[in-house]
């Protein structure tokens, strides 16, 4: 029999890196803008005029971008401090490993020692931004001159694996970067309104000028009112509304040292955003350089109508410099804007005539269902969102004052608050509690009725809503006078099943001989089934509808009939059988549809016979 002895082995390996591919991918892949290598070449000038200023508190700078269409080439040059040939052939050429990066601490205090300068301010930090360059050039030439060096030094790739460094003539003090651009990409030493777009979508706010192609007007604007201390309210404004193309509702300015640091403005869009689908962006600068001008997440939820632009020192960006990392910093950052902007909100509702509610009537939609999640927001809308009432608009408080509960019938409460979510009803109810002192909300409009209700909890005992409707407790007593109520006798209730109604009778203080009230739920049940009869509704949506009805059943319409009445005194007497009996059917299927009711057909018949019996009994014998 033969045994098989596996060997026990083990050994190391070093990592095994394909450096075209890795170039490649630093260079084509990270990014998803084709115009992010614009912004890489300008932030890293940038970050060398801004380590040349920490050694010259006079120095200025400048960064020069320069067009070639006839050798296809794009050059970006700047003033700044300049590279050694050591320092070439250590940081441009090794992936991770940028200057900018050592000063801001991602490396050991003795390399770091080894650079003249600091990294406040300075933006970049991955040393993988100059790669970038080869989404739109298969060649780079960089030449440069530190002032701590007598000469310059020369540094070329291309898309293989080996650099060249040489020596350079270059007398001035500063870099030039030159792309060798891909045929596909010629438009960027072609086309000036295409590179100034880019240099304006990132660097318009650097605090360096940016010229191209040796124009004497720079391209970015460099200064906006909301980077300034204390920038004038109506220069501010202006600047939003044409940086943004909207006109302010609000603005909001920010300037804060503690708990972090963040300066800025935003302000209250007029556009109307339409269910939640929108959520709250803005655009974000890190050290004047735009990361992007839709940063998610970094406003809260509850406040999609805001926009503006923010400077945040503390901000961390992704390695591809279009976003912000979500760490703590980001979710701190967060929280502070959310209380400075819960705050401003609430001193704009103290002021005198309140320019908030009139902000909230506009946004009602948003802010009633984002409320919904936020007891914060709700303290804050009770103080200027006006609900429709039969007494007109009025304030929670307002409509808890106006609600009183009536001793005789609610020892047991403060205050009730009835409300209708029917706007086919706002009419008939605000004829009804005309008549007494107690409003009826019509919380008609998405999300009021919800909206309500979660106010009224926070009231903490002591307040019930109640739909205004007969089967709600002590409406009938309270809001219709009416008293002894009663369902019909058989014979009655069987002459009215065509109005698929629940009919009952009462006696009521005034008012008409027939009032009506809608169930909603049982008008969109009833709508439900008609299209189910028609075949419009999938059968996966079909059994949704099926489990919600089971899970709640719906009810029906219900119909007073005032006992006190004559007509209705003399119908019932008469019989189902008389003419009254008629007329006083066809006034239930009217009362029915005046409030909203759809008619079916079936309905429709029966009130045709009734009206054609009517006519008969009017015409009399033998007419």
């Amino acid at each position: 029999m033969h045994v098989r002895v596996h060997r026990v082995w083990s050994r190391q390996i070093p990592f095994r890196v394909d450096i075209a591919g890795i170039i490649e991918i630093m260079g084509s892949s990270l990014y998803s803008r084709l115009d992010t290598p614009i912004r890489e070449l300008i932030q890293n000038s940038y970050d060398a005029i801004l380590r040349r200023r920490a050694r010259d508190l006079q120095f200025r700078g400048r960064i020069d971008i320069h067009q070639d269409a006839a050798a296809g080439t794009l050059t970006f040059t700047d003033d700044g401090v300049g590279l050694t040939a050591e320092e070439a052939e250590q940081y441009l050429g090794t992936l991770g490993i940028g200057m900018t990066g050592i000063l801001k601490g991602r490396r050991s205090t003795a390399v770091k020692s080894t650079i003249v300068g600091d990294g406040e301010g300075l933006v970049g930090q991955f040393g993988i931004g100059l790669f970038s360059a080869f989404m739109l050039a298969d060649f780079l030439k960089v030449e440069s001159r530190s002032e701590d060096s007598d000469e310059g030094v020369c540094w070329e790739a291309g898309p293989g694996t080996e650099i060249r460094l040489s020596s350079s003539d270059r007398t001035q003090f500063g870099t030039s970067v030159t792309l060798h651009l891909k045929p596909q990409f010629r438009m960027w030493c072609e086309s000036l309104e295409s590179l100034e777009g880019a240099i304006r979508e990132f660097a318009d706010f650097l605090p360096v000028p940016i010229h191209v192609n040796d124009r004497p007007a720079r391209v970015n604007v460099i200064n906006a009112p909301w980077f300034e201390a204390t920038p004038e309210p109506e220069s501010l404004e202006l600047a939003l509304a044409d940086y943004f193309n909207e006109a302010p509702l609000d603005v909001i300015p920010i300037r804060m040292e503690h708990p972090l640091t963040i300066a800025g403005a935003l302000y209250i869009s007029p556009q109307r955003t339409p269910g939640f689908a929108d959520e709250s962006t803005v655009a974000v600068t890190v050290r004047r350089m735009v990361i992007s001008r839709r940063v998610r997440d970094l406003l809260p939820a509850w406040g999609s109508f805001f926009r503006g632009i923010l400077e945040l020192e503390d901000g961390t960006p992704v390695a591809s410099r279009e976003d912000l990392v979500r760490d703590d910093n980001f979710r701190a950052l967060r929280r502070t804007l959310e209380e400075h902007l819960y705050q401003h909100l609430e001193d704009l509702a103290d002021q005198p005539g309140s320019r908030l509610e009139s902000i909230v009537t506009w946004h009602r939609y948003h802010f009633a269902g984002a409320a919904l999640s936020e007891v914060r927001l709700r303290f804050l809308l009770r103080r200027v969102y006006r609900f429709q009432t039969s007494k007109g608009p009025l304030l929670l408080d307002e409509i808890l004052q106006q609600s009183a509960a009536d001793p005789l019938y609610e020892n047991d409460l403060e205050s009730v608050v009835w409300y209708n979510a029917d706007r086919r009803q706002e009419r008939y109810l605000d004829e009804l509690f005309s008549r007494i002192t107690v409003p009826c909300v019509h919380a008609v409009r998405s999300f009021e009725e919800s909206l309500l209700a979660e106010m009224l909890v926070d009231e903490d005992g002591g307040v019930e809503l109640r739909q205004a409707t007969p089967s709600a407790r002590n409406f009938n007593r309270i809001v219709l006078g009416m008293t002894d109520p009663e369902d019909l006798a058989a014979g009655w209730q069987d002459y009215f099943s065509s109005t698929d109604a629940r009919v009952m009778i009462a006696s009521l203080a005034s008012g008409p001989p027939v009032v009506a009230f809608l169930n909603d739920r049982y008008e969109l049940a009833r709508t439900f089934e008609e299209l189910r009869r028609e075949g419009d509704i999938p059968t996966g949506f079909q059994r949704l509808i099926d489990a919600h009805f089971r899970q709640a059943p719906t009810g029906r319409n219900e119909v007073v009939l005032n006992r006190t009445h004559r007509l209705v005194q003399n119908a019932l007497r008469s019989g189902v059988s008389s003419p009254l009996a008629s007329v006083l059917r066809v006034l239930v299927m009217n009362a029915l549809t005046a409030a909203g009711a759809v008619r079916s057909a079936g309905a429709a018949a029966v009130q045709a016979e009734d009206l054609d019996w009517i006519a008969d009994a009017l015409r009399g014998p033998g007419a």
